[in-house]
């Protein structure tokens, strides 16, 4: 069950993997005004949902706007209030959490979404972030680690479960090279691809990259369209497995 204490201390994850927020202070500093972070909860647990409302209810930066109990109402509520994230249960009635996200994404990209569940099958984690979820969370983690992925997904950064990258990880390293692209990628794609692979938001490669944060988005969505991938996750994980992402040697 999610448990509203301080978070715990969690175990390292490959730093060629950020998935998680900074720890600089940069997220947290650009959260901290009037503006709240719109938030669904989709779970047919209403437990689960009342738990994180009660939370979220007590930070300033987090506003639960809508509540669903399955895939189909989740789409239909997301439809109606356009949240700004989603938090997504997978197992669900009449509609599972990866057909409710591959909907959602289909008709408002913009929104971005948090999967939530109680298990980790490298099957239904792929298919998750294939569908187009930005955050991969389990349910007994503390409520703040669910709020920090909330607030990553929102700045456009991604958040996985540390057991979740190392699936992935160890994913990346058996699976082999995929065919050319029909379409390359030019020097700078490369350039934000391998930024966007260490973690890297469009405003942080923007500085990086001395380029303004709506050109880096423009760019990203280029990357994603060429690449045929869903998901700023999806191409992160891109760049990692073909070494785009590795930190220049000094």
């Amino acid at each position: 069950m999610l448990d509203s204490s301080p978070a715990r201390a969690t175990a390292p994850v490959n730093e060629s993997l950020r998935f998680r927020a900074p720890e600089d202070g940069s997220t947290r500093e650009s959260h901290v005004d009037d503006t709240k972070i719109r938030v669904l909860i989709v779970d047919d647990h209403a437990v689960v949902r009342m738990g994180l409302k009660a939370f979220f209810d007590l930070l300033d930066d987090i506003d639960v706007v809508g509540e669903a109990a399955d895939g189909s109402e989740g789409v239909a509520v997301a439809r109606r209030l356009q949240p700004d994230v989603v938090l997504m249960d997978l197992l669900m009635p009449n509609m599972d959490g990866i057909t409710a996200i591959g909907r959602i994404k289909a008709e408002r990209p913009e929104t971005e979404i948090v999967t939530m569940t109680s298990f980790i099958e490298e099957e239904k984690v792929t298919a998750a972030l294939e569908a187009g979820a930005s955050g991969y969370v389990l349910k007994d983690a503390e409520a703040e680690e669910v709020a920090q992925a909330i607030r990553a997904a929102y700045h456009g950064e991604m958040h996985l479960d540390p057991q979740v990258a190392r699936l992935l990880t160890q994913r990346l390293r058996t699976k082999k090279t995929e065919p050319d692209l029909a379409e390359p990628l030019t020097d700078r794609e490369k350039e934000v691809l391998a930024l966007l692979g260490r973690g890297l938001s469009n405003k942080e490669i923007g500085a990086e990259l001395f380029i303004t944060e709506r050109t880096a988005r423009t760019y990203v969505s280029n990357i994603l369209g060429k690449l045929g991938l869903q998901s700023r996750t999806q191409a992160a994980l891109w760049a990692v497995e073909h070494k785009l992402a590795e930190q220049p040697k000094a």
